[in-house]
């Protein structure tokens, strides 16, 4: 499966956000395009002709990236936790 499910969505929200309708928050976004980017890459592994998809997978490590700058900027120690829950390099 290659989507995430509204209810791991909301699972997301609820444990990166300040309450479940807290959806649109930096730390949040970030965190449900990592769980959609690892679901994506474990496609890729069973289809590696997926071509079309392999280009909607950059454009959303693309989108995590741009997000993750921003909120450096905004909140350090915020990005350096996050970072460090969600386990990316960065």
């Amino acid at each position: 499966m290659a989507s995430i499910t509204k209810e791991k969505t909301l699972e997301i929200v609820t444990l990166h956000g300040a309450n479940e309708k807290n959806s649109g928050a930096t730390r949040v976004q970030v965190a449900v395009l990592t769980e959609r980017i690892r679901n994506l890459t474990e496609h890729f592994k069973i289809h590696k002709k997926d071509f079309h998809g392999l280009k909607g997978l950059g454009g959303l490590v693309s989108k995590r990236k741009r997000l993750l700058k921003y909120y450096a900027k905004q909140d350090l120690e915020g990005f350096r936790s996050l970072i460090k829950e969600l386990g990316l390099r960065h």
